[in-house]
């Protein structure tokens, strides 16, 4: 599957499509997936602009409106998640997950769906300590706080995203902390002089997101935010790997000057920033001491020992962080990666032309998500989370539940395995033109038909807007 990986949107759609066509008809190939790491700028109409924590300059209505209300349609399967420049309130009416647009699904603030055999994982938003323990509280109209806090991740999603058995891929806004150790540092140094300190210090990125990483061990991992391209490769259970270009022992070089990211929206958070400062010894093998007591003949062969088998390859994780798009920036690429019905063995001469590829709900992450829901926090302060163990039986248990209720009871096919079964695109708010005179106040809290089908396909109340 040729799966096409955007950083940071910031409304520009109509230019990432034209460079996924562009990219089609050079290589002749045909994208069947795109992915948004965030940024991704969900504007309905002029109210919804409100809700977005940038300064007014930037508030601009982008593309975004234009396949909301049907104008355009997304030309491939876009799978979007959330960063810190949002319309936080129409990311918030699907909390779990669901269509922003014909074609284009919002993986909810944590989420886990399959596209062809294929998983992925993703979590929206970025890291500040100082909310990441509370509980979801805010509420429209939000201030200047809350606009700002409600796209800040919460330990809540992290631990049900760390209770998933291992992604393909995974997608987040934020990069996982200390992930620059373990791509070529001095070159993106180099070219972002502004993250040494933060380097130096290993503060650069999200903690929660390299545990994460660490955890979950998918296959492929990308990311945006920080508005440069960036590779990197992850040796799990290596833990002599360091930074690539920066010799054994030593630490990366400090620049002093400092500087800010000339390529960040920078807004007033009230103090702290929004961006991240951000082998044993082999025994040798000598001849094995005889038997006295054993009748040896002349003739018997020796018994030849069978080599010693290898070790197993060790977990990878490829690391890709990607540009905003702008002209002339590193903010698309495709990237193949083989599905479970690729033959990988014996490929026919001429493959057949690739289906449709289908959304589909991940099974673990409904028992998850139906394990976890007495934790759901409305409030500033959050429940007291069970231990590792407890939370996996519990998981367990919810996992008979979704395979008795939703699979047919025996792995076949049941009445909500594609997303598209159980949710419909619906619009909620109007598109641009008629907000009238309230074009400068934000808008009305919206409930989703979307995010009521989901919480009745799982038997849970709905707590999004329920008021």
């Amino acid at each position: 599957m040729k799966i096409a990986v955007e950083g940071c949107c910031h409304g520009a759609l109509d230019a990432i499509y034209r460079q996924i066509a562009t990219l089609e008809q050079r290589n002749n190939y045909k994208v069947d997936l795109l992915v948004i790491c965030g940024d991704f700028q969900a504007i309905r109409n002029v109210r919804d602009l409100q809700c977005m924590a940038v300064p007014d300059k930037y508030k601009q209505l982008g593309e975004f409106h234009k396949y909301y209300t049907g104008e355009r349609i997304a030309p491939v399967l876009t799978i979007v998640i959330g960063g810190n420049h949002e319309a936080s309130n129409y990311f918030w009416e699907l909390y779990h997950g669901g269509w922003i647009a014909p074609n284009m699904y919002f993986m909810g603030h944590a989420g886990c769906v399959q596209v062809s055999g294929i998983r992925i994982a993703g979590a929206s938003g970025i890291f500040k300590s100082h909310d990441f323990r509370k509980g979801h509280y805010e509420r429209l109209p939000y201030d200047h706080g809350t606009m700002r806090s409600i796209y800040h991740i919460r330990e809540y999603n992290v631990r049900r995203l760390s209770l998933l058995s291992s992604p393909d891929i995974f997608l987040s806004h934020d990069w996982p902390q200390s992930i620059e150790q373990h791509g070529d540092v001095r070159d993106l140094l180099r070219r972002k002089r502004f993250f040494t300190e933060d380097v130096n210090y290993g503060r650069l990125g999200s903690p929660p997101l390299m545990g994460l990483l660490r955890t979950l061990q998918p296959k492929w991992w990308f990311s945006a935010h920080l508005h440069t391209r960036f590779e990197a490769t992850v040796i799990h259970g290596d833990d002599s790997q360091g930074a690539r270009g920066v010799p054994s022992g030593a630490s990366a070089p400090v620049v002093t000057a400092e500087g800010t990211n000339p390529d960040e929206i920078v807004i007033d958070d009230g103090g702290a920033g929004e961006e991240s400062k951000t082998t044993d010894a082999v025994p040798s093998s000598g001849a094995p001491p005889s038997n006295p007591d054993e009748i040896k003949l002349d003739d018997e062969e020796e018994e030849v020992a069978s080599p010693p088998l290898p070790p197993p390859a060790p977990s990878v994780t490829n690391f890709l962080a990607l540009d905003k798009c702008l002209p002339g920036r590193q903010f698309l690429e495709v990237i193949d990666i083989p599905t479970s019905s690729d033959n990988v063995l014996s490929p026919p001469p001429t493959p057949p032309s690739p289906a449709k590829p289908t959304l589909q709900y991940d099974p673990e992450w409904l028992a998850i998500t139906r394990a976890f829901d007495p934790y759901f926090s409305l409030r500033v302060q959050q429940l007291p989370f069970p231990e590792e163990a407890e939370a996996r039986a519990m998981v367990a248990k919810e996992l008979a539940w979704v395979e008795a209720n939703l699979n047919g009871g025996n792995g076949s096919d049941g009445r909500c395995k594609n997303v598209q079964e159980c949710q419909q695109f619906v619009m909620t708010a109007p598109g641009p033109g008629a907000e009238g005179g309230q074009a400068r106040q934000q808008p009305p809290a919206y409930r989703n038909p979307q995010t009521d089908a989901f919480c009745t396909m799982l038997s849970l109340q709905c707590k999004i807007n329920a008021g």
